[in-house]
């Protein structure tokens, strides 16, 4: 599955509803005072399987190749819900055998500490290279491409 598709908004859930059936939510997320909302579904994936809650900073990926309802504020169906600590950036990219996304916006140095695993949590054991990647860090170079050295990396294996 590709996710060059998929756009990310990060912001705090200021409120969760009913999303219309019993299986899914509402979640109003507050990005810069403003208010968008996204479906969660049992088809979302949400990162650790943490249970969303008011005040949670989270970034949510939608697929922009969807229908949307032209509604204000905007709705979209959620793919992805990663929560964030404090001061922690995600992206969700293609990286090549440099370790460098193919928008070449990020590029990953390695180390012993960052944690790479699968997205249901167990321990990536191959290289992370020329792989869609979830990546968690909390600082960037200025350089060109920004580096960083991520504390963690989720591995999006593709369906077999």
């Amino acid at each position: 599955m590709t996710f060059s598709s998929y756009k990310k908004v990060t912001g705090v859930i200021r409120n969760l509803q009913n999303g219309g059936s019993c299986c899914s939510l509402l979640i109003s997320v507050s990005v810069d005072e403003e208010i968008v909302n996204f479906v969660v579904s049992g088809d979302t994936t949400v990162v650790d399987n943490v249970r969303l809650r008011r005040g949670m900073r989270v970034a949510v990926f939608y697929d922009t190749s969807l229908p949307a309802p032209a509604i204000f504020p905007p709705q979209y169906q959620a793919e992805l819900v990663a929560p964030l600590r404090s001061g922690q950036n995600v992206d969700l990219k293609f990286f090549d055998s440099t370790l460098t996304a193919e928008d070449n916006s990020l590029k990953l140095n390695l180390s012993p500490l960052t944690r790479i695993e699968t997205l249901n949590g167990q321990r990536f054991l191959c290289s992370p290279e020329s792989q869609d990647l979830l990546v968690f860090y909390t600082a960037a170079t200025k350089s060109l491409p920004p580096q960083t050295t991520p504390q963690r990396i989720i591995v999006l294996c593709p369906v077999q």
